[in-house]
């Protein structure tokens, strides 16, 4: 049993690949009328090929108005009741060479784009009976990594969002939370795993181990690992769960 209502709206960002896809693909198999929305129409249109969305939405997370019309859309198809604020990328750089550039790409991207999707659900989502807003942060929301300064303030600004907010919202039926991954096997870790080959002149095999050795059980977190723990965030059987950002990284945090 899924413990999800009878076929909710759920709006996936980020959703045609990667983490997203999974929980796209976990939601529908849990019955939920699924759409899912970013920057690529051919993964978007992948995705629902292959069942794991029913319907697909173009818009950048990080231009407000783009999104907020997507939104509108997708609404106007069916009320939105579950919202996972998923779309991200990393940049990695030392300090002194991440110049406010990079510090307002990765707030745009990471950040704002969880502000925007949010502000764009949940005025109608807060009247409804029941609503779940999941932000995928990162372990990098928890927790400092050398390097990716910019990525890392962008993850715990998510963090403290979702803290907030839930506080905020609580009287209603609408939870908010973040689950954070660790190092996850997506093509954004691949991308990862591809730097630190080209930097160091390590082997696939061993950039692959420098990034799992932050896991206890020294392994990448698998996609679905991931969307497992959307999914039960979601289900009515996590009504008390809200304001948590949940860890799922193998013991690291």
């Amino acid at each position: 049993m899924s413990g999800l209502p009878h076929s909710p709206h759920a709006l996936v960002t980020g959703g045609g690949r990667g983490i997203g896809r999974a929980i796209a693909g976990a939601l529908v198999g849990a019955g939920a009328t699924v759409t899912v929305l970013g920057r690529n129409t051919a993964s978007l249109e992948e995705a629902i090929n292959a069942g794991a969305a029913h319907h697909a939405a173009v818009a950048d997370v990080s231009d407000e108005a783009a999104l907020r019309a997507a939104v509108v859309v997708a609404q106007a198809r069916k009320p939105i009741d579950i919202l996972i604020a998923n779309a991200g990328s990393a940049e990695s750089a030392p300090f002194s060479k991440s110049d406010s550039a990079l510090f307002a790409r990765m707030m745009d991207v990471n950040f704002m784009g969880v502000v925007h999707a949010i502000g764009a659900v949940l005025p109608d989502m807060k009247d409804r009976p029941y609503g779940r807003i999941v932000a995928i942060a990162s372990t990098a929301g928890l927790k400092g990594y050398a390097y990716v300064s910019a990525y890392t303030a962008a993850k715990h600004a998510v963090v403290g969002l979702v803290r907030s907010l839930a506080l905020e919202i609580a009287g209603s039926n609408v939870t908010v939370n973040a689950v954070c991954p660790g190092f996850t096997d997506t093509d954004l870790v691949a991308g990862s795993i591809d730097n630190i080959m080209k930097k160091t002149g390590r082997t696939r095999e061993q950039a692959i181990a420098e990034l799992a050795k932050h896991n206890p059980q020294g392994r990448l977190i698998t996609p679905q690992e991931v969307a497992n723990a959307v999914l039960w965030l979601c289900s009515e059987n996590a009504s008390a769960i809200t304001g948590q950002a949940i860890a799922v990284a193998g013991g690291e945090i």
